[in-house]
């Protein structure tokens, strides 16, 4: 996968997501060092923000935030 494609310009962090097969979300930040984890979609925006705001305490931090849902189907 090229993940370059997804980096706009540094205003926007963008983050994979991928749900488990309990249900729960993980977030991985692309190009950052900033993993997430929640139980539902809305408890993953709100970690995900609180992860960001925690990892560029002492710089500026990107103006926005992309979650990209990735999903993995197999068809027989």
């Amino acid at each position: 996968m090229i993940r370059s494609v997804y980096f706009r310009n540094m205003s926007e962090l963008v983050f994979e997501v991928t749900q488990e097969a309990d249900g729960g979300f993980v977030a991985e930040a692309l190009g950052e060092s900033i993993i997430t984890e929640a139980n539902s979609w809305e408890e993953l925006r709100a970690n995900v923000r609180e992860a960001v705001r925690a990892f560029y305490f002492d710089r500026p931090a990107p103006k926005g935030i992309r979650l990209h849902l990735v999903r993995d189907e197999v068809l027989a």
